[in-house]
Order: structure tokens, then C-alpha cells, then sequence
């Protein structure tokens, strides 16, 4: 335990020494309130659910429930699927980014808050807002709203099941997206290295 703790602070450390080494002025926190931040996830579960599981009978109504509930396979690949998934969602965020950093992919790290069994991916380097947005946004595309409406299609409920997760598993970055429509689209981005949020590096007009 307490080399992970060492390892997590080196990493943190590393991170504080990189932004400091950048010389970034007019930087302003944004933080994300933890607690807003669960509730919405709640609540991007149970729009995404309603929204996707109500015209998913519709069309399949008529379809026997045992087909429609898929085979142990399918549900096995499912429950591989949603561990995999967690990694990949942080690789497709550091593929996205890395396009729009200037260092490309030497600016990408990964690795996991042990305190909340959380992985993540980070950006060492600012970038605009537009492209971090994108970067934040595309895990749940890939991973949540194309599977979904690719369960529609074929009538697969352990395929729809999977994409309301990693919808509801993107809200974190949903929130800061929307945060980040607020403001300058002139300006720059900058993950924290520690905490949940990011940095505004206000450029102007």
C-alpha cells in the first residue's frame, strides 16, 4: 500500500513540476463538485436508460424474451466487456488528446487513483477547449451511444445494457464538458494534476 501511495505522489509531483516548468499564467481552477457530480451521473443513468430501454421494447416487442436476453456467451463477452472497456475508455481519451497536443503522445500518461479504484488518463501539456472537449466527449460516443443504437438495430439487450453503463460511466466528463462551454472557446485547458477539475488559461479575444 504504501508503495502504491509513494507512486501515486510521484506522479502528482511529476505533474505539479511539469505545469510549473510550463510557466502558465492567468490560470483559474475549475473544480468539479464531487458530490454534483454523482448525482448527475445518477441522472445521465436514468435519462439514458428511459430514453434507450422504452424504444428498444417498441421495436422489439414482438421478439421472445429468451432471444431478446441473449445466451450465457453473450453475457459472459458483456461482463469481459465492461472491464475492458474501463481501459479503453481512458486510452480513447489519450488517443483523442494526444492529436491536439503539440507534443502528441509524450504528453499522455495513464494510470489509477487507488483511493477510488479509479483509472485515469492525463494531458500534460494545455490544449484548446475544443479539443479537449473532444477528447472528453469521445469514450462516450465509442463506448456508450454507438453500441446502444447498434442494440437497437440487432436487438441486443446485454449489448444495450453495456452502452447505458459507459454512458452513465462518461457523466464525469459530460460535466466538464459542459463546464467548459462556458468558457472562452479563445482559451486553453489544463488538466489538474491532483484533484478533479482543470485549469482556464484565459487567452484574449
Amino acid at each position: 500500500m504504501e508503495s502504491k501511495k509513494f507512486t501515486i505522489f510521484a506522479m502528482q509531483k511529476g505533474r505539479l513540476k511539469r505545469m510549473e516548468e510550463l510557466n502558465l499564467e492567468n490560470k483559474r481552477m475549475v473544480a468539479i463538485d464531487i458530490v454534483k457530480a454523482n448525482v448527475f451521473a445518477v441522472l445521465i443513468l436514468v435519462v439514458s436508460a428511459i430514453s434507450l430501454f422504452v424504444p428498444f421494447f417498441l421495436i422489439w416487442r414482438g421478439t421472445p424474451v429468451d432471444t431478446l436476453l441473449g445466451n450465457r456467451v453473450s453475457w459472459g463477452v458483456f461482463m469481459v466487456g465492461l472491464l475492458v472497456g474501463t481501459v479503453v475508455h481512458e486510452l480513447i481519451h489519450g488517443l483523442v488528446w494526444a492529436c491536439f497536443a503539440k507534443s502528441g503522445w509524450q504528453s499522455i500518461s495513464f494510470g489509477v487513483l487507488w483511493k477510488m479504484l479509479t483509472p485515469y488518463c492525463h494531458c500534460s501539456e494545455p490544449m484548446r477547449i475544443r479539443g479537449y472537449m473532444a477528447g472528453a466527449l469521445m469514450p462516450c460516443i465509442v463506448l456508450g451511444i454507438v453500441p446502444s443504437v447498434v442494440a437497437l438495430f440487432i436487438g441486443s439487450l446485454p449489448l444495450l445494457v453495456w452502452g447505458v453503463i459507459f454512458i452513465s460511466a462518461a457523466a464525469g466528463d459530460i460535466w466538464m464538458t459542459w463546464l467548459l462551454t462556458k468558457e472562452n472557446p479563445n482559451s486553453l485547458v489544463f488538466d489538474h494534476p491532483s484533484e478533479a477539475g482543470f485549469y482556464i488559461l484565459d487567452k484574449e479575444e
